[in-house]
Parts: structure tokens; sequence; C-alpha cells
């Protein structure tokens, strides 16, 4: 995959994946649509029939150490599987109060204290993600989380997603949302 790579959801009549629910944790919704689209790469214009769109770019690894970074590459699997029939959209924004920390804070919050890399290596290789940075893009998220699973798998998926939220890196979000989808086509 090459980096940066542009990905935009497109939430509208039709798509790839149907929305069986979305779920406001904190801050404003997005609208209500029945599908979500997902394209790589350069987009065209959204048609009128779109409820929202958001856009994010993949990067590189940040916040992981060289035992990190090698644990994620050797148990993720792509995405796109044939049994990942369910997926999440998760855009998050985090608070000024965690921008204005200085990166080793905010590592300090996320791995030490948080474990947020360690507990998203339990979950895999059942559990594929993607991560879309979108901070400075002017989008109302800062990231936005893809998640694929197989059907099976959605209890191990609902647990990640409970322990991540319990941590100390999660009082800093205030604003997120839970997009529950399966595949359409």
């Amino acid at each position: 995959m090459a980096l940066p790579m542009k990905v935009t959801f497109t939430a509208g009549v039709s798509g790839e994946w149907r929305i069986l629910r979305s779920q406001t944790l904190t801050g404003a919704g997005l609208p209500a649509a029945p599908f979500l689209s997902v394209r790589e790469g350069p987009s065209e214009n959204v048609s009128g029939e779109c409820a929202w769109s958001l856009c994010g770019f993949t990067s590189h690894l940040r916040y992981t150490d060289r035992r990190e970074v090698e644990a994620l590459v050797s148990r993720q699997e792509g995405l796109a599987r044939p049994e990942a029939k369910h997926a999440a959209l998760i855009p998050i924004r985090k608070t000024e109060a965690w921008w204005n920390l200085a990166q080793d804070e905010r590592r300090t919050i996320l791995e030490e204290r948080s474990r947020h890399i360690a507990i998203g290596l339990e979950y895999l290789p059942e559990i594929a993600r993607r991560l879309h940075h979108c901070r400075d893009v002017g989008e109302g998220f800062d990231f936005l989380t893809w998640f694929e699973y197989a059907p099976q798998h959605q209890a191990m998926f609902d647990a990640l997603l409970q322990r991540l939220r319990s941590t100390e890196e999660w009082m800093y979000v205030d604003r997120e949302i839970d997009l529950r989808l399966e595949r359409a086509i």
C-alpha cells in the first residue's frame, strides 16, 4: 500500500456496505443513511444523494516502537478478506487537551497507561483494522478507524471496543460515532 493513500467514506442510497446501526457515543452525530461506500485513491465529487462523506489518509505507524511494529506486521491480516462480512467505521475526535500534550506524553497515555496497542494485538488476526488520519484536512474528526471481521467475531470486536473505551486515553475523546455495517455486495 502506497503511503499516504486517500480513503473516502460516503454514506448514501448505495454502497458496498449496508449500515446496520449508527450510534453517537459523544459529540455531534451524522445524518442517517442506508449504505456506505469506501473509495481508495482519488475520488470523484460526491453526488447530491450523499448523506455525508468523510475523507482520511493512511499514514505510517505512529506511537509504536520497533517491537510493536514487528508484532503488528506479523499478526495483522489485510482488509477485504472473504469471511469479513461485517465492518465498523468509528470516526473519533480527541480534545485540544490531548493535542496540547507533547508526543511522548500522548505515547505514555496511549500505550504505557492505556495499553492501546497491546490490547489491539490481542484481537489480531480476527479483527483487521486500518487507521485513517484526518485532523489536518478539515474533517470534523481526527481519525477514521475502519475494522473488518467475520460475523462470528462480533462479540470479540465488542470486547475490544469496551476495553479501549474504558482506558485513560478515552477521557480525551470528545466526539465518537460507532457505525456497524455488513457487506451488501
